[in-house]
């Protein structure tokens, strides 16, 4: 796990994340005002700090979603049945977390109806009646949604009963074409985590067993969460001609024979919030990257009863909003020190001092969220400086995520070695046969799963991490959210 002995308990309130990581976790989204618990078991109310680092995100990767040439629809949450049944791998790997509707009041319905899980059934239902020439392809939709699993055991944001997110569905004539639109978006998703989220992953092929329930293929991309556990960040999958056949999507083709197109999805979730929190965080509490935190620069005045304070920092206010930062003024009647713990813990990138002193001297103090470095900038350069030091705030970010990663995986060669690494808080990379069994007896015996067999397959030995077996196959295992 993450060191972070110079912090101590700067924060009380906060759990020592060293000591008790979860309870760290839970009280960070709590205390900072992100989430509260619903009154009904396993959902979460998402209060309005936590909402705008959603919006966020739904801005970024939106922009990347229409870049790519995807239109946004929106599909019914109930479902009928039915549906679901048609394709049997699907709800059978679906089954266990589905809520039915089975009443209109009193009155049975004829046919239960599903509380969407996810939309592949309905949305193909649709592509069925509006697919039906080569002409229609390729279809390129995707949805922002809320979806209701029925966790049994529950974390805000991490896994909760309902929760938001985006589901893309396209369909292709060719299977080339969907393989590549599969590829192309779990790419735009690597690229999101990157530049925006300032979060490094591991991207690869999910085993058979581990596989999104009637895909052909599933990609993912694993984020390393500081106390050493995997975090699955987004999925794409390839589908193939399964959901098509099954919902009879066909279409006439230019050849004059009637065919089923090929299928992807691909979705990331409010999930991501939890990854900032448990990627960046520290003892003092959230540190949020600046392209998704909700305010980037608060202002904290000085002494506002001394004249000449109170107006400089508006006006710095004023002239950073204009160059388009998001910022707070923090006016309120609280002692100065309370307004540094508190912004500290709401993760704000930035922090600006202005007092007598400062406008005496021409200039701000800035303080870091990421380094807790102090700097001065003049009046005259902040609508230049500011922005670039939330940039360089960004990098560093991203820099220290990076280098936790590939600093916390370790290549082992057997299972002792494997246990120690899992113990030590490390991902594991190794070579694997490919069986279901060893890793069923890995996740039995040491409580880890495989993630991604990552697209680089340069071998890393020549037999089996878990039977000892010849093997052909690379791939990471962690314990994992």
């Amino acid at each position: 796990m993450a060191k972070h002995g110079s912090d101590k308990q700067f924060v009380k309130e906060i759990a020592d994340m060293n000591a008790d990581f979860p309870q760290w976790y839970t009280d960070v989204v709590l205390k900072t005002q992100l989430v509260d618990y619903g009154p009904v078991k396993g959902t979460m109310v998402i209060r309005p700090y936590g909402y705008e680092i959603w919006e966020r995100i739904q801005d970024e990767l939106d922009k990347r979603f229409k870049a790519t040439g995807h239109r946004n629809a929106y599909f019914p949450m109930l479902i009928p049945y039915s549906f679901l049944v048609k394709e049997s791998e699907h709800v059978e790997g679906f089954a266990p977390e589905v809520a039915l509707v089975t009443h209109v009041g009193d009155t049975p319905l004829e046919e239960k109806l599903v509380v969407r899980p996810t939309s592949e059934t309905i949305i193909c239902s649709m592509y069925a009646k509006w697919v039906q020439s080569y002409r229609d392809l390729p279809v390129l939709i995707n949805q922002w949604a809320n979806v209701v699993r029925w966790e049994k055991t529950t974390r805000p944001f991490l896994r909760t009963s309902e929760f938001l997110w985006q589901e893309g569905h396209t369909l292709h004539a060719t299977e080339e074409e969907a393989k590549e639109e599969t590829l192309r978006m779990l790419e735009v998703y690597r690229e999101f985590m990157q530049n925006v989220l300032a979060i490094d992953v591991l991207t690869g092929v999910k085993s058979e067993k581990e596989k999104f329930a009637g895909a052909v293929e599933t990609y993912a991309m694993e984020a390393m969460m500081l106390d050493g556990k995997s975090l699955q960040a987004g999925t794409s999958h390839y589908l193939g001609k399964n959901f098509a056949s099954a919902f009879e999507i066909k279409y006439l083709d230019s050849d004059g024979q009637l065919k089923n197109p090929y299928q992807t999805s691909w979705g990331v979730s409010t999930r991501l919030i939890g990854a900032l929190i448990m990627a960046h965080g520290d003892q003092r509490g959230l540190k949020l990257p600046p392209r998704v935190a909700p305010i980037q620069v608060v202002i904290v005045p000085v002494a506002v009863h001394k004249e000449g304070v109170l107006e400089k920092a508006q006006e710095v206010s004023d002239m950073l909003k204009a160059a388009g930062v998001r910022v707070e003024l923090d006016v309120r009647d609280q002692s100065v020190g309370w307004k540094y713990n508190e912004w500290e813990m709401k993760g704000v990138p930035l922090r600006l001092e202005i007092g007598p002193r400062d406008i005496e001297n021409g200039h701000v103090a800035a303080v870091r969220r990421d380094t807790h470095e102090k700097l001065f900038v003049s009046f005259e350069a902040l609508e230049k400086e500011i922005p670039a030091l939330l940039d360089a705030i960004h990098d560093n970010m991203f820099a220290m995520s990076h280098e936790f990663l590939h600093s916390h995986i370790k290549v082992c060669k057997d299972m002792d070695e494997m246990k120690e690494a899992l113990d030590d808080h490390c991902f594991v990379k190794a070579m694997w046969c490919g069986c279901r069994e060893c890793e069923d007896k890995i996740k039995a015996s040491l409580a880890a799963t495989s993630r991604v067999m990552p697209f680089d397959q340069t071998p890393v030995g020549d037999a089996c991490v878990c039977c000892g077996k010849e093997a052909n196959k690379v791939i990471y295992f962690a314990k994992s959210y």
